[in-house]
């Protein structure tokens, strides 16, 4: 049975690779990543200003040293949905790249120790959350509840009526998140994104 902070500690491993600062965290340099539905590669390399041409094979794994060298983002593509890393995904920025009909999910963790959990529809934020924050567990968006037959099993700060007696740490809530988003692009979060062989992209010039 695998740890319920599990997909959060396969992130930090697979982005912390060995020969950096022994405390580096997800919360160090901060993470950010969006997935994205309805849109091809062509058109977010325009909004996300990428030349295709230097499209190179490249790991999560990979990605850290290569995003410091020459701002190179990691691209992978599954089951119709695109994810990017590192990638802004809250907020006005999220909601425009749903414009058109598109989906959005963002993630996105700032070395301030915030967190925010967002998913959007046609230029709208449908459900944001902070998943970390206990004082601050209201959910916004136009229907909050629209991922709650998703949530079974998760573990929010947020969302537990027991969380005083039985509180949820913050890897376990970054890791509900994580498994979030995979039901929701129907895919295997470590398998098919963190595990697997994508793009890295770098900057058009």
């Amino acid at each position: 049975m695998q740890s319920p902070t599990y997909l959060h500690d396969l992130l930090v491993s697979t982005i912390f690779t060995e020969g950096l600062d022994a405390e580096m965290d997800l919360w160090a340099l901060g993470f950010s990543a969006m997935w994205i539905k309805g849109a091809d590669l062509d058109a977010l390399a325009r909004t996300f200003h990428l030349d295709l041409a230097t499209r190179t094979p490249c790991y999560l794994s990979e990605i850290l040293d290569h995003a410091i060298d020459d701002e190179s983002r990691w691209v992978a593509e599954v089951n119709g949905w695109i994810g990017i890393v590192p990638a802004h995904g809250h907020g006005e920025f999220l909601r425009s790249v749903t414009e058109g009909g598109r989906q959005a999910l963002g993630l996105l963790m700032d070395i301030n120790y915030n967190a925010y959990f967002d998913y959007a529809r046609d230029g709208r934020t449908v459900v944001s959350f902070d998943p970390l924050s206990p004082e601050n567990w209201m959910r916004s968006g136009d229907d909050p509840h629209a991922l709650d037959h998703l949530m079974d099993g998760l573990r929010f700060q947020i969302s537990d009526d027991d969380v005083l007696d039985n509180p949820v740490e913050d890897p376990e809530s970054i890791s509900s998140a994580l498994a979030l988003i995979g039901r929701i692009t129907e895919t295997d979060i470590a398998t098919d994104w963190f595990l697997a062989q994508h793009s890295r992209i770098r900057p058009t010039s």
